[in-house]
């Protein structure tokens, strides 16, 4: 009986408390469940578990880096500098809850599969990186309200998962069907509330916008479409900000900070670190790919043997292709969004203490992005522009408040990124200030009324064939219309100007 009790403890406490192992085993079940070779289950696995140890290093990359960066903007400011970015955040939250969110993940990933399966919900969420930044995130803060109880953080977190993964493809399908033309996909992506809300901007103030693809985009900054270049140059910028700001206010004091000798070394250990943080987003990003790679392909196969017939939900990137000049616009205005956002923190500071929520690139050209389409779709340049403009607004001030209900990891330099990361974690955490009883009752009202709508928004809006900003799409139909009788026109004018100099020749 001891040998067993040897041998459970070991299992637990060496082997499934390691996100690594756990995230190596999930898949390797998975890739057991589609049947595959002996030799694809042990790659599968291992790659998997890799990808999670890779993911691990780089984030001890961007750590040093973001360190010293946080304590130049204490100096500087006074105020605590945050830079939004989900692997990021995930990646320390790992060492602590890693093996609670990996539950979680595979546990709320089968909550999803039976909502879709006897639910009007049918969508299949299968964004896997947002899988697992939403399930650290809803087990981080379930953790402040139940610290002493993980059994329950891993039942009410697989559920409030599993809700989350077929409701927010919901809400925003409109507006997809408006983006692609069809009913065919889903937007999967933590991101929606950005999304949604910029096509109801577009909706409201670009009537009578034509759309981005109708305009030349410089290519100049074509190349910020590369995440890792996009990244770098973000946090080059935000360094030599504060380097400058440092050298002015701080003096030779602020040297020390970056371990330099004087202020010309001080500016190029501030470029160092800066690229230093490119190179750990670059490696978190890799982890992450690894182990999606394997991942992903073990869900898809279990979820289209449970529920046939289901609209897969993808990650944003999905909608760039319907409006690509829509994308760089909606990223450079939710950048100033952002840039506006973070004005008005460092005003509200000193009353309300929230973190100064610095624009990131990854989450702005993502998500910016994003929005820029959905904007573009009801609503044209205008729409592209207020769209991503809202969006940058969203991901500065919900990440501030997100912080507050994240318990000690609040205070790491990181947080997640993407919209409904703030107002969902924000909700939750409001949900756990009283007593647990009261706190779990009111997470899991959450979770209910969360699903309710979603059912009722796609019964009685979505099911109905309802497409937003229609009177802009006829109007846009009307413009097009007269733009081919006009072409009609000039070419058989030109045709009779041929004829008659013919005529006139002969």
């Amino acid at each position: 009986m001891e040998v067993l009790v040897l041998i459970l403890d070991f299992i637990g406490q060496q082997i499934l408390n390691v996100p690594a192992y756990l995230v190596g085993i999930i898949t390797a079940i998975g890739l057991i469940a589609l049947r595959k070779t002996v030799g694809q289950v042990i790659g599968g696995g291992l790659k998997a578990a890799l990808g999670f140890l890779i993911l691990g290093a780089g984030a001890g990359v961007v750590v040093g880096s973001l360190e010293p960066l946080g304590e130049l903007i204490l100096g500087v400011t006074g105020a605590q500098g945050v830079i939004p970015t989900n692997e990021v955040i995930t990646a320390f939250a790992a060492a602590e809850f890693g093996a609670t969110s990996a539950y979680v993940l595979a546990l709320g990933f089968v909550v999803m599969l039976l909502f879709a399966r006897f639910t009007p919900l049918k969508y299949v969420f299968l964004t896997g990186h947002h899988m697992v930044f939403m399930s650290v995130m809803i087990v981080v803060v379930l953790s402040v309200g139940f610290p002493d109880s993980q059994w329950l953080v891993v039942l009410i977190g697989a559920l409030l998962l599993g809700v989350v993964m077929v409701a927010i493809p919901a809400f925003a399908q409109p507006w997809m069907n408006r983006i692609t033309g069809d009913n065919k996909v889903a937007i999967g992506h933590f991101g929606t509330l950005g999304y949604v809300a910029a096509g109801a901007a577009g909706q409201a103030f670009g009537r009578r916008s034509k759309s981005t693809e109708d305009m030349k985009f410089p290519q100049g900054l074509s190349f910020l479409r590369d995440s890792m270049v996009a990244t770098t140059v973000s946090m080059v910028l935000i360094y030599m900000v504060f380097v400058v700001w440092g050298m002015i206010s701080l003096g030779e004091e602020a040297y020390a900070i970056l371990g330099a000798a004087d202020g010309s070394d001080f500016i190029m250990q501030g470029f160092m670190q800066a690229l230093m943080f490119g190179v750990g987003v670059a490696v978190i990003l890799y982890g992450v790919r690894v182990v999606l790679g394997e991942l992903i392909p073990a869900f898809e196969g279990i979820a289209a043997k449970v529920v046939p017939g289901a609209k897969p939900a993808l990650d944003i990137p999905i909608v760039f292709p319907y409006a690509s000049n829509a994308v760089l616009v909606g990223f450079l205005s939710s950048f100033v969004g952002g840039l506006l956002g973070l004005a008005v923190l460092a005003l509200v500071n000193p009353w309300l203490g929230l973190a100064l929520i610095l624009p990131g690139m990854v989450p702005h050209f993502f998500t910016g992005g994003g929005a820029g389409v959905f904007g573009n779709a009801t609503g044209g340049r205008r729409g592209a522009v207020i769209g991503g403009f809202v969006n940058g607004l969203l991901i500065t001030f919900l990440p501030a408040g997100l912080m507050t209900v994240m318990g000690e990891l609040g205070f790491a330099n990181s947080t997640f990124g993407d919209a409904d990361f703030g107002w969902f974690g924000i909700l939750l955490g409001t949900s756990l200030l009283g007593n647990e009883v009261l706190g779990v009752i009111l997470v899991l009202l959450v979770g209910a009324v969360l699903v309710t709508g979603a059912i009722l928004f796609q019964k009685r809006v979505t099911d109905r064939g309802w497409l937003p900003a229609a009177n802009r799409q006829a109007w846009l139909d009307a413009e097009a219309e007269q733009a081919r009788e006009a072409a009609k026109a000039q070419r058989e004018a030109r045709k009779a100007a041929r004829a008659a100099k013919q005529t006139a020749s002969e």
